[in-house]
């Protein structure tokens, strides 16, 4: 069994890089890719490097963190398309091999918040 923790950082550093075959080589041939804000899955490492590889636009990530346990990880990055910042959250399982089993993406818009909290926070 390998290090997920290790083969989440391996994953997002070859996608940075657009090393396609070595992002592949973190992934278990039947890894499910899952996005439930679009309600979109992707079965397959040849299905997960393409949905990559051909995403539109000019971006890049960055890694500001990854919490993992034996089989589990949760990453979190900044993602910059054509200019444009988002966050993202990701929860990878490992397969036995160590390659990841599953991803689950959410990618959240960010928002405005209420009038009425503006007491009680900080922006930032």
């Amino acid at each position: 069994m390998g290090d997920i923790s290790a083969t989440v950082e391996t994953y997002w550093a070859t996608a940075q890089a657009r090393d396609w075959r070595a992002f592949g080589a973190t992934l278990a041939d039947d890894v499910r890719y899952e996005l439930p804000q679009t309600r979109e899955r992707v079965v397959g490492r040849d299905g997960v490097v393409r949905f990559n590889a051909e995403y539109m636009g000019e971006w890049s990530l960055e890694v500001e963190r990854v919490v993992a346990d034996s089989t589990q990880a949760v990453s979190w990055v900044r993602f910059t398309v054509d200019e444009e910042e988002t966050q993202g959250i990701s929860f990878f399982t490992s397969a036995p091999d160590g390659r990841i089993q599953t991803i689950t993406d959410f990618w959240p818009a960010p928002y405005e918040p209420p009038l009425e909290r503006e007491q009680m926070a900080e922006r930032f």
